[in-house]
């Protein structure tokens, strides 16, 4: 009979799967210390030359808004909400965007979780 013929299930095979949930188990390490990083980090977006600045983490949470007064003496709601809604949302890109730079090498090797 050849050798390996008829085998089912052999050592090799057992300790694949062994060495394989080692790899999923550093990769879901490095996953969580990742985004635990990224939750330190923050970008800060501003616009209307700087009358509204959103600061933002890596993780998506708003830290701040700051407004500059001198634009509440002139501003109607309209503008203000505009402001600060483009705002948010370059946060929010520059947030994800961080998320990904960090995130996206640690999830390029398994299928269904990129970043």
């Amino acid at each position: 009979m050849a050798k390996g013929y008829g085998r089912v299930g052999g050592k090799k095979g057992a300790g694949g799967q062994t060495g394989m949930m080692q790899q999923i188990q550093r990769l879901q390490e490095q996953m969580e210390a990742a985004q635990e990083a990224l939750a330190e980090e923050v970008t800060t977006a501003s616009v209307g030359g700087g009358a509204v600045k959103v600061t933002m983490t890596g993780d998506q949470r708003c830290k701040e808004v700051v407004i500059d007064p001198e634009l509440l003496k002139d501003a109607d709601a309209e503008m203000l909400q505009d402001l600060i809604l483009s705002a948010v949302n370059m946060a929010l890109d520059q947030s994800r965007a961080m998320q990904s730079e960090k995130l996206g090498p640690l999830s390029g090797g398994i299928p269904g979780l990129g970043f």
